[in-house]
């Protein structure tokens, strides 16, 4: 989609569709909205007067203009309350905009800017509008035919604004929008991609792929020198797949000087199994997804590396199949991990921790000031938060705190579990340093304890997105399927990240 920021008047802007943004509580109508109801004889008021269009969010209504102005049609929608408003409502009714308008068949949209008005940071805003209409186009069709008069998308997108002052601002978010958008698109691909054709080795093409972007460099460590760095966890959930495991390093600003080091570690199990201990059929479909972490953290460097952020990042993505072959991992084993840890494996479906434990460890050789890992580790996170937040737990008070506003911002929000050292019994084992799952609750804390034991020397935030990676219907901007959730997130705690120091 081509998008074009420019000023100009509204009342005067041919278009295909011209689209104001009301609010449920409006009084009066003003500016160029008003000439536009003059023009057509009083009709946006009589719709707001009779009730026929309440602008309740990403409500919407839609009239030909007859000629009257020189837009064709004019499209009302709807932000909700304007005392209510936030980013993602903006986010939000962009993306319904955006349907709305692919959907009848037009593939040019005209937004008035200032029909939006609120009292937020117009950066941070016209960010949020171009994710959202962005993202709402995504659709993931690689092994789908779809016929030539269904290929509906729109091609081209115009913010309009009044305020020449707002020109440059404006191109400078959306421009950040779309960076976004396309990692966030990027990242939905790579999950919704079935497994047969993202294996662990495919992973790691990408990853090289990624690095040639300005500023990026990746290593891929494959099971020789895995082997070597005594990396057991990684290597022993490998032991049942044919496919051999990768250990990605993806690293952004590597020679920043007086720069913060932020570590990303991602898991990245490209099927999940369960093995010996093996899942039920039903929705094992889904386990395609188990790498949603890992793909997060790869978008979230491709979009940090495209908008110049000044921090060194580093990304950690240990990849694996969880398989139940002949040679598989058994319950009952025990695992010697990179830092020399060991931990009895209790049961072979809580693989997640196994790989991450090796990558948290490895990451201590680069000195975080922060570390945030993203895991689909728990179907317990999902029974206790469902799929609107996501699991947030940790050792660092200000980090959570970091991570908890670039949340809110983000909408991928979060919520903190205790992390408190009862539920650390629940993970002691006789004949290992530790045992890789607790008892039968509280599943989701006892897994992050589990991770705490190899994140000491750092801050340390997990964030369980189980429940946020995967949508069961379309939204505003969402379709069935990945959500790419995480990308959001990261890009703007790294966004934000100087201004807290």
């Amino acid at each position: 989609m081509h998008i074009n920021v420019k000023t100009g008047a509204a009342e005067k802007e041919p278009a295909e569709i011209l689209v104001f943004y009301l609010y449920e509580d409006i009084k009066i109508i003003e500016g160029a909205l008003a000439y536009c109801n003059k023009a057509l004889n009083d009709i946006i008021s009589e719709l707001i007067k009779e009730k026929r269009f309440i602008a309740r969010l990403n409500k919407t209504s839609t009239f030909p203009t007859y000629g009257k102005i020189p837009a064709k049609r004019i499209m009302l929608v709807g932000l909700g309350k304007k005392k209510d408003v936030t980013l993602d409502k903006i986010r939000q009714a962009a993306g319904t905009t955006a349907s709305t308008v692919r959907d009848m068949g037009i593939d040019e949209v005209t937004s008035v800017a200032d029909s939006i008005s609120v009292l937020l940071s117009e950066n941070e805003w016209y960010q949020a509008y171009i994710e959202g209409a962005l993202l709402a186009q995504y659709k993931y069709q690689r092994y789908k035919y779809v016929p030539p008069e269904e290929r509906q998308e729109i091609t081209a997108l115009t913010l309009l604004l009044s305020n020449k002052d707002a020109l440059k601002p404006a191109r400078d978010a959306v421009r950040d929008g779309q960076i976004i958008a396309d990692a966030v698109s990027f990242v939905r691909d790579l999950i919704n991609t079935p497994a047969q054709d993202k294996t662990p080795a495919v992973l790691a093409d990408e990853a090289k792929q990624l690095a040639r972007e300005p500023g990026i460099q990746c290593k891929v460590l494959s099971r020789p020198e895995l082997k070597k760095l005594g990396m057991g966890g990684l290597l022993a959930v490998a032991q049942g797949s044919v496919q051999p495991p990768k250990f990605i390093i993806l690293e952004y600003n590597a020679r920043a000087k007086n720069q913060d080091t932020i570590v990303l570690v991602g898991k990245g199990i490209t099927f999940d199994s369960g093995g010996i201990c093996l899942k039920q059929a039903k929705d094992m479909d889904q386990m395609k997804s188990d790498m949603s972490g890992g793909a997060a953290v790869m978008g979230a460097i491709k979009a940090i590396a495209k908008m110049k952020l000044p921090q060194r990042i580093v990304g950690l993505i240990p990849c694996t199949e969880n398989m139940p072959g002949g040679s598989a991992i058994k319950p009952g084993d025990i695992v010697k991990f990179y830092s020399g840890k060991t931990a009895e494996v209790v049961n072979t479906d809580a693989e997640g921790r196994l790989i991450l434990a090796d990558a948290l460890a490895f990451a201590e050789r680069y000195r975080p000031v922060a570390l945030i890992d993203l895991a689909t580790l728990t179907g317990s996170c999902v029974v206790a938060l469902g799929n609107v937040v996501t699991g947030m737990m940790g050792n660092n008070e200000e980090l959570k705190k970091r991570v908890k506003i670039a949340g809110e911002k983000s909408w991928e929000r979060v919520w903190e579990l205790p992390l408190w050292e009862e539920y650390q019994e629940q993970i002691k084992s006789d004949i290992a340093d530790i045992r890789n799952i607790g008892g039968p609750y509280a599943g989701a804390i006892t897994a992050a304890c589990f991770l705490s034991k190899f994140t000491e020397k750092y801050p340390w935030v997990h964030l369980d997105i189980a429940g946020t990676s995967w949508c069961d219907k379309n939204s505003a901007y969402t379709q069935k399927g990945a959500s790419g959730v995480g990308v959001r997130l990261l890009v703007q705690l790294v966004q934000d990240w100087n201004r807290f120091s």
